[in-house]
């Protein structure tokens, strides 16, 4: 079989680094009993030794190329392909009597939506690990305060636990990306009465229109939901700016607004 040569469309970055692979199949630590699903398999540099933890393996992928190669290599038995787009993909039904874990290498062009994505599934999600774009876990993972913190920082905090593992430099791929990647562990929230949104919906829309403008203050940028008087009701100063409001703040006013 030729080879496989890299689609641009699909962001294809293969990963080829024996150590870091090590790494991060260290890192998801497969169980048998595990139901584990792979986004973006590729030519398979995670699957097989997750293939030797566990009994079966779901992945996702895509490309129609790369899914004839997976069929070639791995029996039905052991692997099941879902042919399609991750950003479609019903993970939840995957779930079993087992924990539900997901991983992969995710594709730069679709990691934010995709992650967007992944959030509806959160309550019967154990754990996930992926690689992504190292600026886009800075941003996964940033703190109030601070330039990284912004729209991404705080749906996703909302919903999950995250921790960055560890960076993973460009040669590790074929074809070498642009810039460095980095390993994210997230474990799903379990939401209690003082940190949840009453309509998430809202909340959502509070944190877009927010960030929408991000060196507007906030008496301006959410001047929908009634600016500088819900702000002063909940304590927040109305010249403040998105990125100096935690979570929990902005779960505080979402749930100011739905009481209204």
């Amino acid at each position: 079989m030729k080879a496989h040569l890299p689609r641009k469309r699909f962001g294809q970055h293969f990963l080829v680094s024996p150590g870091i692979i090590r790494k991060i199949i260290a890192a998801i630590a497969p169980q048998p009993g595990d139901t584990v699903v792979e986004i973006g398999p590729g030519l398979g540099a995670l699957t097989e030794p997750l293939l030797e933890h566990v009994d079966h393996l779901h992945v996702v992928e895509i490309d129609r190329d790369l899914i004839i190669r997976l069929r070639t290599r791995f029996p039905p038995e052991r692997l099941t392909i879902h042919e399609g787009d991750a950003l479609q993909f019903d993970f939840g039904s995957l779930k079993g009597e087992g924990p539900l874990k997901i991983v992969g290498n995710l594709p730069y062009n679709i990691s934010s939506p995709l992650l967007f994505h992944l959030t509806r599934f959160a309550d019967r999600i154990a754990e996930m690990h992926f690689m992504l774009q190292k600026e886009v876990v800075d941003r996964m993972v940033a703190e109030p305060g601070t330039g990284a913190y912004g729209r991404l920082s705080v749906m996703l905090q909302y919903r999950f636990y995250m921790e960055r593992l560890f960076i993973v430099p460009p040669g590790a791929f074929d074809p070498a990306p642009k810039v460095d990647s980095a390993v994210v562990r997230m474990i799903p929230r379990k939401l209690g009465a003082g940190g949840t949104a009453r309509d998430e919906t809202l909340f959502s829309r509070l944190v877009t229109a927010a960030f929408s403008q991000r060196r507007k203050m906030l008496r301006n940028t959410l001047r929908e939901f009634g600016g500088e008087t819900l702000l002063a009701a909940q304590g927040i100063a109305p010249t403040a700016r998105a990125e100096e409001l935690s979570v929990a703040d902005y779960v505080r006013l979402a749930n100011a607004l739905a009481a209204q």
